[in-house]
C-alpha cells in the first residue's frame, strides 16, 4: 500500500507535522494512545479498558495519523524508528455508513491544533469519497471540539452497558464542496 503523505505545518527545529495513512503496523502505537488517553480516565475508564486497534481494523477502513518528524518526513510505519516520528493522533474514518468512528490526539499535543488538522484532513478524504456529510458519536466532553469545527448535534445515543455506561452526543459534520472550504469570516481552510 503507498502511503499519502500531506504536510501539514512546521514545528520548531526542523520538526514536520505531516498526515499519513496508517499502515497495520502502526496497530500499536493506535492502541496504546486510545489506551493512555486522560480524556477516559475515571468513569470513561471502562470504554477503553482493553480496547484495541487492530491491523484488520487499519487495513479495512481510512485510518490516518498526525505525526511530528525531526528533519523529515515518515512515508510509513517502518520509517518512524528512523526518522523519529511521533504519534500526535489519529482518525478512523468509516465510508459505509458515513461516520467519525475513532479519534484521538495525544494527551501532549491537545491544544496544538492537531484535532482541526485530523478533521479537516478527514473532511477532504470524505469529500473525495463522495459523501456530503460524516456522522460522530462523540466523548461526551469532546462536543465542544466537534462543535467548534462545524458540526451540529442531531440526537444522543443511549448508553450501551457495560462498555459505554453513559449518553453519547451524536453529531453530523457536514462537508463542504472544494470551493467551499471556508472557516469563519469566510477565511480559506487549509
Amino acid at each position: 500500500m503507498v502511503s499519502r503523505v500531506t504536510r501539514v505545518g512546521e514545528g520548531a527545529a526542523g520538526t514536520t507535522v505531516s498526515i499519513r495513512r496508517a499502515s497495520a503496523r502502526d496497530a500499536r502505537r493506535l492502541t496504546r494512545l486510545v489506551r493512555v488517553s486522560r480524556a477516559y480516565e475515571g468513569p470513561y475508564a471502562p470504554m477503553v479498558a482493553g480496547y484495541r486497534v487492530g491491523p484488520d481494523y487499519i487495513e479495512t477502513h481510512r485510518v490516518f495519523l498526525a505525526v511530528a518528524t525531526e528533519g523529515g518526513e515518515a512515508r510509513g510505519a517502518a520509517e518512524a524508528v528512523r526518522t523519529g516520528e511521533r504519534l500526535l493522533g489519529f482518525y478512523a474514518l468509516v465510508l459505509d455508513p458515513p461516520e467519525l468512528d475513532l479519534m484521538f490526539v495525544a494527551d501532549a499535543a491537545q491544544g496544538l491544533g492537531i484535532g482541526r488538522r485530523l478533521v479537516e484532513h478527514m473532511t477532504d478524504e470524505a469529500r473525495g469519497a463522495g459523501l456530503d456529510a460524516v456522522r460522530v458519536v462523540s466523548h461526551p466532553p469532546a462536543e465542544g471540539f466537534y462543535r467548534s469545527v462545524g458540526a451540529r448535534r442531531t440526537g444522543t445515543v443511549a448508553a450501551n452497558p457495560p462498555a459505554v455506561m453513559w449518553d453519547r452526543p451524536e453529531l453530523l459534520l457536514s462537508v463542504p464542496a472544494a470551493a467551499d472550504r471556508t472557516g469563519s469570516g469566510g477565511v480559506p481552510l487549509s
